[in-house]
């Protein structure tokens, strides 16, 4: 058991070091938007890659804080069935729910996206606007460490899950 615990710790420090990290991008993401809007509406210019930035850091920012956000319990649940409910259930639903819904759903996402990814890499995709941002394939590798760092994030959940099921005596 000491082993597994070992595991959930490095994987929330992997996850809480991401969430962090991307964190500040949500800085550079206001002072973009700042920026597009003041320089759209007062001197009527625009660029296509300073308005692709904010929308890459935004999605950055969901994509590789989704472990951070489930590490801190932000993600939404069915209150109905889990709010009043003891720790030992609450356990089982994350058991439940992660080996049936958050496993095979991100397996699923890796699984496609590594083809969409390697083409991507393949001719070191740039974006198809004029004027847009080179590194398309880096940013489309993000899906990539998603569905690994979430995936992660959901195997220390278990991991914690199952600890709390079976050596927590509150029902």
């Amino acid at each position: 058991m000491d082993l597994l615990l070992q595991i959930e710790k490095i994987i929330n420090r992997i996850n809480d070091f991401f969430g962090r990290g991307v964190s500040w991008l949500l800085v550079l993401m206001v002072l973009n938007v700042f920026l597009v809007v003041v320089l759209r509406y007062v001197f009527s210019y625009g660029e296509v890659w300073l308005q692709e930035t904010y929308v890459w850091i935004h999605s950055i920012v969901f994509l590789l804080g989704s472990g951070y956000t489930l590490l801190n319990n932000g993600h939404v649940r069915i209150d109905l069935v889990y709010s009043n409910a003891s720790r030992r259930y609450k356990a089982l639903i994350d058991i439940i729910g992660t080996a049936i819904f958050a496993f095979p759903v991100l397996y699923f996402l890796f699984i496609k996206s590594f083809p969409f990814v390697e083409r991507s890499w393949s001719i070191f995709e740039k974006s198809a606007e004029v004027g847009g941002l080179p590194g398309l394939f880096l940013f489309k590798s993000v899906l990539l460490v998603f569905s690994i760092l979430f995936g992660l994030q959901f195997l220390a959940l278990m991991i914690n899950s199952f600890r709390v099921f079976l050596y927590n005596t509150d029902s």
